[in-house]
């Protein structure tokens, strides 16, 4: 049977032998040598929860001879116990990585390493605006940036996203980009096929959503070109206002108004018989 002593060696060692892994595990040549080395972790992690549930034994049974620095018998019982109720803890915690673990080897062993990488082609993308404001118009989406971050800055701005209305109007008017902000001081953030587009310098927020031209087909004879494309955005005159539109505010589809026109100014126009 080990002494103490021997114990505290193998731990020691097995200490130095997981920094060894867990240095030598950052890069493998040969990805088909990670299904032994799971394995290995595997019958590592049962020992560790045998050990913990070993250790934690150990300090119930000599809870009788604990004291603590001060000499205080009862705190040390305390802190005895206290030890071995954590290292249970410990252990049925190691208990559930195992069957995690575990899930992973079977999943591991299923995979055939090829030397050779599947290269996918890229489905070319472009950006349509979604919204673009300025000024004060701005400062809503740019406080909700600062004090809660940028995931509820694009929830916030999206509202103005009508799926394929949006894109329709987007690639009618020009408003299709091959990279999301081109402008000086631009700063843009990603959020799954949204980015944002921030510039402190100018004052403006604006919204893009990812879009996948569909596979190119026969055009009309009537056609002459694709939609206009601008190589990077503008500063717009704003088609928003601070709360988010609803579908019937928006102004019908009209020869003399653009899409991308307020509400409020088209409103404004029709009063003064300049719009039809």
């Amino acid at each position: 049977m080990p002494t103490f002593f021997d114990s505290t060696a193998d731990a020691a060692e097995a200490s130095e032998a997981l920094r060894g892994l867990a240095h030598a595990s950052r890069e493998f040549d040969q990805p088909a040598e990670m299904y032994g080395v799971i394995g290995d972790l595997s019958s590592g992690m049962r020992s560790l929860r045998q050990a913990l549930d070993q250790i934690a034994d150990v300090h119930e049974r000599k809870a009788a001879h604990a004291f603590n620095d001060a000499g205080n018998h009862e705190a040390g019982v305390r802190d005895a116990l206290t030890t071995a109720e954590e290292l249970r803890q410990a252990a049925n915690l190691v208990d559930q990585a195992y069957d995690r673990l575990a899930k992973g080897f079977i999943a591991a062993g299923r995979i055939g390493w090829h030397s050779d990488p599947v290269v996918k082609e890229e489905v070319p993308s472009r950006w349509v605006s979604v919204v673009f404001l300025q000024g004060e118009e701005a400062d809503r989406p740019l406080r909700i940036l600062g004090e809660l971050g940028h995931v509820d800055a694009v929830d916030y701005l999206a509202q103005w996203d009508y799926g394929d209305e949006t894109t329709r109007a987007a690639l009618e008017n020009g408003y299709v980009y091959d990279e999301p902000g081109q402008g000086t001081n631009d700063r843009v953030v990603l959020s799954g096929d949204y980015a944002l587009v921030v510039n402190p310098h100018v004052g403006y927020v604006s919204l893009l959503r990812r879009y996948t031209e569909p596979e190119a087909e026969p055009q009309d004879a009537e056609q002459v070109g694709p939609a206009p494309v601008q190589g990077g955005p503008e500063l717009l005159d704003s088609y928003s206002s601070p709360g988010a539109p609803k579908r019937a505010d928006l102004p019908a589809a009209k020869r003399d108004a653009s899409w991308f026109e307020p509400a409020k100014i088209t409103a404004v126009k029709q009063a003064r018989g300049l719009v039809l």
